[in-house]
């Protein structure tokens, strides 16, 4: 495939489509319509995992295959799907096979039904000496590491997890573009626009539109979570609500994982796309947001996407933390595609989290209170 020499950004779907007819994206079995999203490409779970002894990246100039003897305890099938444990560390080789041209790199990140649930995953490539980052030029099979922190999960063969953006030259938006973008059309409402090598989120714990809920908890020692199923469970088996006030702080947990909001609502516009930074050290020892894409036309008025907050999948570590309303939490980045996509994160193509407020995974049913 033949690229611009001028082609530098994320590519669009009508790009990510011609890679595939050209050949440089092939897959075992038929290519699924719905894989394609306005700037990645979901990624599926192939016929088998592996449960590791530990996660483990293959290193310069070996594949996964060859290291996988080392780190496989045994193999599990997928066709007809299987329990993968919470705790556990398992891999999985994805139906994609890929043959980039040179000057073409990608990235990966896990979907947001997958963070939303607490599925750590991560991609492995052959010669990887860092996680979710593949080199330009690529040839190869993609390998999905799982880790279910907290639900013992059900998945089976086709199913999607995790996703990818191509690049050539990846170009981050500065400050400066991104406030003259903001002034034309705001890309945070709800709050003071905060640029600063991105934009900047905060917390809301108060959730005045949502009777006072802010958000959830995740509880320990549940039952199986498919994750093929929507509006399948009942909330309450596996979340217990937190509910704020004014001048109430929240307490997070050591190892516990809570869904949270923005008290801004944030904006995609068609030629950009967005990256949540999934960890910064300067504003707490927690991770917020394992799923960081977010596509070109998110919360995008046009394309029915007002008042759409960012959904914060925070899990804290050793310490206890607080939280207070309005701190920040998270930062997103933006940067340029190398066109307006065709297709744009919506109602159209049926993109489930558009216009949400304090939202759960499509796997669990309503919420009184929730939206």
């Amino acid at each position: 495939m033949i690229m611009k020499d001028d082609a530098k950004g994320i590519w669009p779907s009508q790009s990510i489509k011609g890679l595939i007819k050209s050949g440089a994206v092939d897959f075992s079995g038929e290519f699924e319509e719905h894989q394609l999203q306005p700037a990645s490409l979901d990624l599926r779970l192939g016929d088998r995992a592996y449960r590791l002894r530990s996660s483990f990246l293959p290193g310069r100039n070996y594949s996964v295959e060859e290291k996988l003897s080392q780190f496989s305890l045994y193999e599990i099938g997928l066709i007809e799907g299987a329990v993968l444990e919470a705790g556990c560390v398992y891999l999985v080789p994805l139906l994609e096979f890929f043959n980039l041209p040179e000057g073409l790199a990608a990235r990966t990140n896990p979907k947001s039904s997958t963070g939303r649930v607490d599925v750590f995953v991560r991609v492995v490539s052959d010669g990887a000496d860092a996680f979710d980052t593949i080199l330009h030029g690529y040839e190869g099979l993609l390998y999905l590491e799982i880790s279910p922190r907290t639900f013992p999960i059900f998945v089976r063969r086709g199913l999607s997890l995790s996703q990818i953006r191509f690049f050539c030259s990846a170009v981050h938006c500065s400050d400066s573009e991104l406030k003259s973008f903001h002034q034309d059309a705001p890309l945070v409402r709800g709050g003071e626009a905060c640029i600063e090598k991105g934009v900047r989120l905060t917390v809301d714990l108060l959730g005045q539109n949502r009777g006072g809920l802010i958000g959830f908890r995740a509880k320990r020692y549940t039952r199986v979570l498919d994750l093929s199923l929507s509006a399948c469970y009942d909330v309450e088996d596996f979340w217990d609500p937190i509910y704020g006030q004014e001048g109430k702080d929240l307490l997070l947990d050591p190892h516990c994982f809570y869904i949270l909001a923005s008290r801004e609502c944030v904006m995609v516009l068609p030629f950009l796309a967005a990256e949540m930074v999934p960890f910064d050290p300067m504003i707490g020892e927690f991770r917020v947001h394992y799923a960081g894409f977010f596509d070109p036309g998110f919360g995008y008025d046009k394309c029915g996407g007002i008042e759409s907050h960012a959904v914060l999948e925070v899990r804290n570590y050793e310490l206890p933390f607080t939280l207070t309303h309005g701190q920040m939490i998270g930062r997103l980045v933006y940067e340029s595609l190398t066109e307006r996509s065709v297709s744009l994160y919506g109602d159209e193509i049926g993109s489930y989290y558009q216009g949400q407020g304090l939202k759960l995974s499509r796997h669990f049913k309503d919420f009184k209170g929730l939206t």
